[in-house]
């Protein structure tokens, strides 16, 4: 018989979802961290490249 068809066969959730929470958020937090402080880096280049544009080349670049 086929337990699909059968009306006494009930199918419970697949909780294996949940129980695979706590492994994905500390994952998300991670990740998430690294994409906010690249993209704080970057931006603190950019407008430190921006800055020294704008003055001219200093003399540590001078030396270069």
């Amino acid at each position: 018989m086929n337990p699909v068809n059968d009306p006494d066969v009930v199918f419970l959730a697949d909780h294996s979802v949940l129980l695979a929470i706590p492994a994905f958020v500390p994952a998300f937090l991670v990740a998430g961290l690294v994409i906010y402080l690249a993209v704080r880096d970057r931006k603190a280049e950019a407008a430190e490249n921006a800055e020294s544009a704008k003055h001219g080349p200093s003399e540590k670049d001078e030396e270069n």
